[in-house]
């Protein structure tokens, strides 16, 4: 089988015993960096000696058909550097594959910088979405933002250290400078911090200077009541900036509180000359 496995995220602590039998009984070991995986089994006292194969985002498209092919005769653990394989790292076309092989994949649960950042957050935790890190091109960050202003979940996202500072500041242009939100860094290490407060807050105490390990967890959009000509117009002013119909329709209902149904209907027939 495949047997993704969640290594800790920071504190070595963390490592559970299923994780150390996992290592310990090991043959193979398809890991993000090889290097910093036989350091993991070092540290955790491991004294069986797997192959390490190297799976990252440059490789994997390449090497997964390879490692299926090895997990219909032999178990081949995945690992990426920390935390739980596939969750914006390495792993998701081999367990793709592996599906449509039907090859068995099984995971060794653990540490998660998603799950840990919204349980410390202090935002709601019953409906959320993960959305990694933001793309990098300017148009289509912006683009995305836009999307996700209306979204009502709680929203986490992965930034790099050099870069929360400017990704508070549009998050704040997009969303609103009032709306709460989190900076979690350096989760479960000996310099672990939590900084809560309004994104335009945030996005001030970031300017100094943010360092270690990032996770964003932004409250979501509160309800608006709107009328229906004004939720309509938001629809169009969504779909003159490049948003499809149907998604601008589904984002305003859920922003309002309207039928997604009728403003669709209601779209349509605003452009029937």
């Amino acid at each position: 089988m495949i047997l993704l496995a969640a290594t800790p995220i920071g504190n070595l602590g963390d490592a559970s015993l299923r994780l150390r039998e996992t290592f310990e009984a090991a043959t193979v070991i398809a890991a993000e960096d090889t290097r910093h995986t036989a350091q993991l089994l070092r540290l955790l006292g491991i004294e069986n000696r797997p192959e390490l194969v190297a799976l990252h985002d440059h490789n994997e498209h390449e090497r997964a058909a390879s490692l299926v092919e090895r997990a219909a005769s032999e178990d081949v653990v995945l690992v990426s550097d920390a935390g739980m394989p596939t969750v914006s790292d390495p792993g998701f076309r081999v367990v793709q594959l592996a599906a449509e092989r039907g090859i068995e994949v099984s995971a060794v649960p653990g540490p998660s910088a998603v799950i840990t950042a919204l349980a410390v957050a202090g935002l709601p935790t019953d409906r959320f979405a993960f959305e990694g890190f933001l793309p990098r091109k300017s148009g289509e960050r912006s683009r995305t933002l836009g999307q996700l202003a209306a979204e009502r979940r709680t929203l986490v996202f992965f930034e790099a250290p050099t870069r929360v500072a400017a990704t508070l500041r549009e998050l704040a242009g997009a969303f609103g400078e009032g709306r709460p939100a989190a900076v979690c860094r350096e989760l479960t290490k000996l310099h672990e911090e939590v900084r809560r407060g309004s994104l335009g807050e945030l996005a001030a105490w970031a300017d100094s200077g943010v360092r270690g390990e990032v996770v964003l967890v932004v409250g979501g959009a509160p309800q608006v009541d709107a009328s229906p000509d004004a939720a309509l117009e938001e629809v169009q002013q969504r779909v003159a900036e490049g948003e499809r119909l149907k998604d601008a329709t589904r984002a305003v209902a859920e922003a309002t509180g309207l039928s997604a149904r009728e403003l669709y209907a209601a779209a349509l027939a605003a452009r029937t000359p």
